[in-house]
């Protein structure tokens, strides 16, 4: 029998100028069976705005969500309770992000506390790059405990113009999380106290106009993993658990030489197993594969997959690692497709959740 998981998806539903068109209905909630592909809408909540960003509590009762709205100076962070049995989801509150382009979110290791990532554009406002918030017994967020603002620039005068927080990733030993800067071209690690407040502990700078946006750790807690947008690459980066300091190790092309020049990067994401990376490719409309050598961190290209769609955003692992989604933003579909845990080869199913400007996919257990 396989397992059936739930699927938290944000669509776009506010146009923005750097997004192609927004179809989107909102956040929804659907089941997924994993023996049969069978998938079912269980929920919405088309009144939030732009949820281009999700994170799910561990129990999947509590949803957080993003909006991303082009021109405010600041974003928000909404709460969402979904009731499976009554087939809703229920607004608990939202607070307001502390800066522009609300990009990225996770919930802390032990519960307590929700990371956010605001990518920053322009100038004004609280311009945070990195905001904490505490979660309230109800699953509500209390208003921010901690923040900090990064700075700098990078070579790339259009899209390294000022400091960019793409995403914030806590470790897998806790209370450390590393924040990607697509402007700055860094890797920052932070410890997290217990109060929220964040402390700079350790910084790594990748290639010149790499321009870092998504990472992916791996289960053994040495190896930290980088989607660089700008450049079309992956890297490899020995990680030290307990002070945050990475290494680099290793760089591979995400695209075929002749694609890279008109290709963005997007999302990573690692087997359970940590034997194989998968990386969204926006503009060569691929899925990337590479093979983990989990003892060195080398990468070794196993193949380059047509996404199902167009502008694959992200990337969704179920939790068995049977089946990946990925959220083709300008097709409205999430191909889903099937994934061998030998070789880490992908094969389309045919099957997909047709919704309009899919932005975001997460998983809970059903």
């Amino acid at each position: 029998m396989g397992a059936t998981y739930l699927a938290f998806v944000g669509t776009l539903n506010r146009e923005a100028p750097y997004f192609q068109g927004a179809r989107g209905n909102g956040l929804a909630v659907f089941s997924f069976d994993e023996e049969t592909l069978s998938v079912n809408r269980l929920a919405e909540a088309p009144e939030i705005e732009n949820p281009t960003f999700l994170s799910v509590n561990a129990a999947g009762t509590v949803v957080y969500a993003n909006s991303e709205i082009f021109g405010w100076k600041e974003g928000l962070v909404s709460a969402f309770r979904f009731d499976r049995e009554a087939g809703r989801l229920d607004y608990i509150n939202m607070q307001p992000s502390l800066g522009s382009i609300t990009a990225h979110s996770m919930v802390s290791r032990d519960g307590t506390k929700l990371l956010v990532a605001n990518y920053g554009m322009g100038e004004g406002g609280p311009d945070r790059s990195v905001v904490v918030y505490g979660i309230r017994a109800d699953g509500g967020l209390t208003p921010p405990i901690g923040s900090i603002a990064q700075h700098g620039t990078g070579p790339d005068a259009n899209r390294q113009e000022r400091s960019h927080a793409h995403s914030v990733t806590e470790l897998l030993s806790g209370n450390l999380a590393v924040v990607a800067d697509l402007g700055t071209d860094t890797l920052t690690t932070y410890r997290m106290n217990a109060d929220g407040s964040l402390a700079e502990v350790a910084r790594t700078s990748t290639a010149a106009g790499a321009g870092p946006r998504h990472v992916a750790l791996h289960p053994n807690g040495h190896l930290l993993f980088l989607m660089n947008e700008l450049n079309s690459t992956v890297a490899s980066f020995g990680l030290d658990p307990q002070t945050g300091v990475l290494t680099a190790i290793d760089e591979q092309p995400a695209v075929p030489a002749e694609a890279r020049a008109s290709n963005h990067c997007a999302d990573i994401q690692i087997s359970p197993d940590g034997r194989f990376l998968y990386g969204s490719n926006r503009g060569h409309d691929s899925i990337s594969v590479f093979a983990v050598d989990g003892e060195t961190g080398k990468l070794t290209t196993v193949g380059f997959f047509p996404c199902g769609g167009a502008t694959p955003r992200n990337l969704a692992l179920t939790p068995s690692g049977r089946h990946l989604f990925s959220a083709n933003q300008n097709a409205d579909r999430i191909s889903i497709f099937a994934r061998d845990a030998e070789t880490g080869k992908l094969t389309d199913t045919g099957k997909a959740i047709e919704i309009g400007t899919p932005m975001c996919v997460k998983f809970s257990e059903g």
